[in-house]
């Protein structure tokens, strides 16, 4: 297996598009085209994990945050992040991140956080929108099926828990070829009428292309006709946060130490609980103080998140309870699931989570 063939994989499971605009997911340091010897996965990607690599024989590191995530002007060693990428190129380490567009899919990071505190009834907290287009083709109403049978298996008419939707309408289509045509349906120099379907499906934007490529090589015309329109519609499977419930509610103060030994904080930072009993939780993996208001418009009873300020724990002006348990902490099992991912897909070498605590945070 090649490396660009693992971040191919990767793209399957959380879209790079999805990643925020100050983002830097992807193959950062390496060679696409190198074969994988092995894997090693982390939520950080420090000098201490590419060592660890090296021991193993791995030449991939696969973490959730990036290592480059500002420009780099030189590389000489002066700091962490030099010392790590100068290691990983003198071993020959390709470091691959996943990072805010795995925060952005619904079964990515907060997904993993909720499934954890046994949450049902999961939403996204903060749905983005523009991620989808309509893309609406003409075919001549004999190879409607065959369009739509190519389209589905290209990505496209997934929305939500369903596949293969599409909208069909019949109508009359009207050409002339002009005298270099090789048309599929009449002659040159003549008006031509054909009964055709208007195909209409959704697609999500990682997989216009893919979609665009299966259904003009299916397409029996040698010219075709189709509308790719963007759509501002909410998403509601793609965004950040996510909001559960859980199966039975619990007293505010109990609920703190289920998730102090859930997630093995050192300390949570709350604010006051807001009521005696907490059902309706919502969560943000990593920083996630931005997200506040959509919590309070959600009427969640408690907010977990990471890196909230000093005074951002005043915003909650008592709608609800604030439980900072920190931003390793919320996001340390999106290795465990990376790993679990990978094995599913990849038997030709080893999948191996670190052994590294790359948590830069001590507790007293």
């Amino acid at each position: 297996m090649l490396v660009k063939e693992l971040v191919s994989y990767l793209n399957q499971l959380a879209p790079f598009t999805y990643q925020e605009s100050y983002d830097n997911s992807g193959l950062l340091v390496g060679n696409p085209a190198a074969e994988i010897t092995g894997v090693v996965v982390a939520l950080d990607c420090i000098e201490s994990v590419v060592d660890e690599a090296i021991l193993h024989g791995a030449n991939v590191v696969l973490t959730h945050h990036p290592i480059v995530f500002k420009g780099l002007k030189r590389i000489t060693g002066a700091n962490y992040v030099e010392r790590t990428v100068l290691k990983a190129i003198k071993n020959d380490i390709n470091l691959i991140a996943i990072h805010t567009n795995l925060d952005n899919v619904h079964f990515g990071v907060n997904y993993i956080i909720a499934e954890k505190l046994g949450l049902t009834d999961l939403k996204i907290l903060s749905p983005k929108a523009a991620t989808m287009y309509k893309l609406a083709v003409f075919v001549p109403q004999t190879h409607a099926d065959l369009i739509r049978e190519a389209m589905a298996k290209a990505g496209a008419g997934h929305i939500g828990a369903y596949n293969s939707c599409s909208f069909s309408s019949k109508g009359e289509g009207r050409f002339r070829p002009d005298e270099d045509a090789t048309p599929f349906i009449g002659k040159a120099g003549e008006l031509e009428v054909v009964k055709e379907t208007k195909v209409e499906v959704v697609v999500t934007e990682h997989a216009v292309s893919a979609v665009l490529h299966a259904m003009k090589a299916t397409h029996p015309y040698e010219e075709v006709a189709y509308d790719l329109i963007a759509l501002t519609n909410t998403n509601e499977y793609i965004g950040s946060g996510m909001i559960g419930t859980l199966a039975e509610g619990m007293e505010a103060m109990e609920f703190l130490q289920y998730v102090k030994r859930t997630f093995h904080c050192g300390a949570i930072r709350y604010t006051n609980p807001t009521k005696s009993t907490v059902k309706r939780i919502a969560v943000c993996g990593g920083s996630g103080s931005f997200l506040l208001k959509d919590a309070i418009r959600a009427h969640a009873d408690v907010f977990i998140t990471g890196d909230f300020k000093y005074h951002e724990f005043f915003d909650a002006e008592d709608h609800l309870m604030i439980a900072d348990i920190g931003h390793f902490e919320s996001e340390q099992y999106t290795s465990e699931w990376l790993v679990a991912q990978l094995k599913k897909k990849i038997t030709k070498f080893a999948v191996r989570l670190t052994n590294v605590n790359t948590n830069p945070i001590n507790y007293l």
